[in-house]
């Protein structure tokens, strides 16, 4: 098995919203050398884009099908 972090785009929401919480925690608590910092930061920031974009998808979703909703109702 490798040690690897899994890539952030094979993440769902919930598992990116779980390690982003991680990341700040550890980030928050200190002790890192500079280096190990930096990568939890832009792992970080990583995980957050990823949230965003699985967020704006369901938005996506929503208006669409309220959006279908207002046209069947106009008709």
């Amino acid at each position: 098995m490798s040690d690897e972090p899994t890539p952030v785009s094979e993440l769902g929401y919930e598992q990116a919203r779980d390690e982003l919480i991680e990341v700040v925690r550890i980030l928050e608590a200190g002790g890192q050398d500079l280096d190990a910092s930096l990568a939890l930061w832009e792992r970080g920031e990583e995980l957050a884009a990823r949230c965003t974009e699985h967020l704006d998808g369901a938005r996506d979703r929503i208006d669409a099908v309220l959006g279908d909703d207002d046209a069947g109702s106009r008709s």
